[in-house]
């Protein structure tokens, strides 16, 4: 059977497994594979071998015609040379004549599809599939052709012709060089599929592609056949789905003015779409998770990250599964990026915005900007310069792999220009049409510019505080980079946060292998920085520099650690530590236990406080939208009743800061009425940090800083414990987050695996713990699960109920 296998020019789907790619390439037997081993809705069709391919070389004298050729390829970074190359071997290719055998196998099994689908003459869709593709470790995605709305049996035996010529486009031919493949080793399969007459189709993968984050399933979708997603045509629609629960995170929908669309009898044309739908939502919410629960299926069975291509089709609401591979880019293990110098002119400090976007691919770089719209100019591209257009193609390749960053008008998270510049390791920003205006109207052709990516803007100049100062000094002409490493460190379920005051260790500190910061003590910008009482500072007309102050090191912060979340534990001074600031004696009460009077919460709405409260919210919206480190959240300390905390978010709403998807609001747990009526707080934060030394303090009467009573002092009491557990599961209820800042994790082990089984969300911990709690988590993880296989369970040893 399986020497019958080998020598077939045609295999149908159910006959095909993912372990077949050197029978019919990486997409064949993917969807092979999803046909005959899944439940995924997949389109059936069948595929031509390489067994075929090799006797089309073979048969037609192309195995000798092509080495000839390619002798006249003597430099692959010529693009001229490499278009003209190319372009005879594909006119030998289509020239010559399929053998017969081969053409009648396509024929009979294009006539029995159409029996399978009850249509005497089916549309299809005919996708290349190389044997080197969508593997792991080498992705070819893109690199050859697809036709789609094909119809006929004549035309399909064309087509599959022309994917064969597709094996030698420049770019598959530039990519395989550069990969180190082999030309005459690579064959190319067929999939002939039946055709989904797509009313919206997209692209989905089952990891963030710009963090890595495997926790969501991001989604783009945008009207008619999903070509114009793929190429960046379109902006497309935007959601983010959390893996675990299939919540909808995030949504983003633009403006899709154009479709492609199959024509009745053939081929596809572009159309405009009607102005009451450019702007709305392509599928549904329904459809989102119907999707989402598709691409779970197909990672847990493939066991990797997946990238996917879905349509629904427009006679029956049907939502299809196009083709599954492997993602490329997060499968690889982090490899170290070069730090290069940066051009020696334009170093600044100032942030002047010139346009914003998607940021696609993380990272940044600074250098000379070299406008291109025009493709016949990519060979005027030059090592070194940071590329702006309108959108990439698979063409501009080898003028990308030179690039030190990529700019594009249009695009989305899974556009050509995003996947290669993620997987080519090159800051990329897209789709600053939708964000602002065109960047290729905007930056200058030749201007020095700074590319972050990570937020998804470009700045006027080399600001020396984005890429490093040593490397602005380098020579003109040349990028400057910077790369954040990162310490090794198992990967844990619960997240592992860290505690930060300093914003100067920021840098240092964000190479550890934490997940973000849990708590951010904004008190000591105001000790090391600012020194004075900030109702003083407005008193004598120097508001804005509290503004300032405070929003760079916050920024400093969120940059180091970008795009992890940073969360601001807002103001916390009690009266006596303020009265310390300059000025404070005139604003601030004499208190007998400061510890427990006029702190947190019950500041911030205070007529005689709440002016300098809304300071430090004018920071917090200059950090998020000024500079543009989305990352940022806050958390609101020592609130004493839920209608102290409606007044907060209110205030901050009226002050521009509304809690959404990509803005948090933490309530600090470390009050007893915090646990006891955490369902009615519930309403008006994302999420808890159990502040575990005042929660201590206060179910346990100790005052923790009374010497005479330390010994009662501590965190694994079962009044504690029973608080904490109480707190996860009445959160959890209502989809709140759990996390604990505090050293007592990485302590006591013990305590560590009590929060662990009770389902705590995150632990933030010291920069001196981070290693050791994430190792130390990682074993109590280990063993909950190994416990929950074995059937063997650990029961608690004691009553945590409430």
């Amino acid at each position: 059977m399986a020497k019958d296998r080998e020598k077939a020019y045609v295999l149908w789907f159910d006959e095909l497994r993912r372990a077949d790619v050197s029978l019919v390439g990486g997409k064949s037997s993917s969807l092979g594979e999803l046909t005959s081993q899944t439940d995924v809705p997949v389109p059936y069709g069948f595929a031509t071998t390489a067994e075929g391919y090799r006797h089309f070389m073979h048969e037609t004298g192309m195995d000798v015609t092509i080495p000839e050729l390619l002798k006249g390829l003597t430099d692959v970074e010529d693009a001229v040379q490499l278009r003209d190359v190319t372009a005879k071997i594909r006119k030998a290719i289509c020239d010559a004549e399929m053998p017969a055998d081969l053409a009648a196998d396509i024929r009979k099994s294009y006539e029995e599809l159409g029996k399978k689908v009850g249509e005497a003459n089916p549309f299809v869709a005919v996708r290349s599939s190389a044997t080197a593709e969508d593997l792991p470790d080498a992705s070819f995605a893109g690199q050859q052709d697809t036709y789609l709305n094909v119809q006929g049996a004549d035309m399909v035996i064309q087509k599959v012709k022309e994917c064969y010529a597709s094996t030698f486009t420049d770019r598959a031919t530039y990519y395989r060089t550069k990969q180190g493949f082999d030309h005459l080793s690579v064959a190319l399969s067929a999939a002939i599929q039946m055709m989904v007459f797509s009313k919206a189709a997209g692209v989905m993968f089952t990891v963030d592609l710009v963090t890595g984050d495997d926790s969501t399933i991001t989604i783009e979708g945008a009207w008619g056949l999903g070509e114009y997603v793929v190429q960046g045509t379109v902006t497309p629609d935007n959601f983010k789905v959390r893996k675990d629960d299939l919540t909808i995170l995030s949504k983003m929908i633009n403006t899709k003015p154009i479709e492609l669309v199959r024509k009745p009898g053939g081929d596809c044309e572009e159309k405009l779409v009607p102005p009451e739908l450019q702007k709305q939502q392509v599928i549904t919410d329904e459809q989102v998770k119907e999707l989402a629960t598709y691409a779970k299926a197909i990672e847990k069975h493939y066991g990797c990250y997946m990238d996917m291509e879905w349509g629904v089709d427009e006679r029956t609401n049907k939502v299809w599964l196009l083709q599954a591979r492997p993602e490329t880019v997060w499968s690889k293990k982090n490899k170290e990026k070069k730090e290069a110098a940066a051009a020696k002119a334009a170093v600044t400090t100032d942030r002047k915005v010139v346009v914003k976007g998607l940021p696609a691919s993380p990272g940044s770089a600074a250098g000379k900007a070299h406008v291109i719209l025009d493709p016949a100019k990519i060979a005027e591209f030059k090592d070194g310069e940071i590329l702006v257009t309108t959108m990439t193609a698979p063409d501009w390749v080898p003028a990308m792999k030179k690039a030190k960053a990529i700019v594009t008008d249009a695009g989305g998270m899974t556009c050509h220009a995003s996947i290669v510049s993620r997987e080519l390791g090159i800051p990329c920003i897209v789709g600053t049409k939708s964000r602002s205006v065109e960047a290729t109207t905007t930056i200058q052709d030749g201007a020095e510019i700074t590319v972050d990516a990570t937020n998804g803007i470009v700045y006027e100049g080399i600001v020396a505080d984005i890429v490093k100062p040593e490397a602005a000094e380098a020579p003109a002409g040349q990028a400057a980079t910077t790369v954040v490493a990162a310490e090794a460190a198992p990967i844990t379920g619960t997240k592992i946060y860290m505690n930060l005051g300093n914003p100067d260790l920021a840098e240092k500190y964000g190479k550890l292998p934490c997940d973000g910061i849990g708590l951010m003590r904004e008190e000591f910008i105001w000790t090391t920085f600012i020194h004075e009482h900030p109702l003083y500072l407005i008193e004598t007309g120097r508001a804005d520099y509290v503004v300032d102050q405070l929003s760079e090191g916050i920024r400093k912060v969120c940059q180091a650690l970008a795009p992890r979340p940073v969360t601001l534990r807002l103001s916390d001074f009690k009266s006596s530590e303020y009265r310390n600031l300059t000025g404070g004696d005139k604003y601030e009460p004499q208190e007998s236990s400061a510890l427990l009077g006029w702190r947190g919460a019950s500041r911030y709405y205070d007529p005689k406080y709440v002016e300098a409260f809304k300071l430090e919210l004018k920071a917090v919206r200059k950090v998020r939208e000024e500079y543009g480190f989305k990352n940022l959240n806050v958390m609101i300390p020592f609130c004493r009743r839920v209608d102290e905390m409606q007044k907060v978010v209110d205030l901050m709403a009226q002050e521009g800061l509304h809690r959404g998807p990509d803005f948090k609001v933490w309530l600090m747990a470390e009050i007893p009425a915090n646990i006891i009526l955490a369902d009615q707080f519930n309403q008006f934060v994302d999420g808890y940090s159990i502040g575990s030394n005042d929660l201590t303090m206060l179910v346990m009467g100790c005052d923790r800083d009374n010497d005479t009573v330390a010994p009662l002092f501590d965190e694994r009491n079962l009044a504690v414990k029973r608080a904490i557990r109480h707190l996860i599961t009445v959160a959890h209820k209502d989809g709140k987050t759990v996390s604990i800042c505090g050293q007592a994790p990485s302590v006591y082990p013990d305590f560590a695996e009590f929060l662990v089984k009770s389902g705590i969300d995150s632990i933030s911990v010291n920069p001196d713990a981070v290693v050791s709690t994430r190792k130390h988590v990682a074993q109590v993880e280990q063993r909950i699960l190994l416990d929950s296989l074995t059937g063997k369970g650990r029961a608690d040893t004691e009553d945590y109920t409430w």
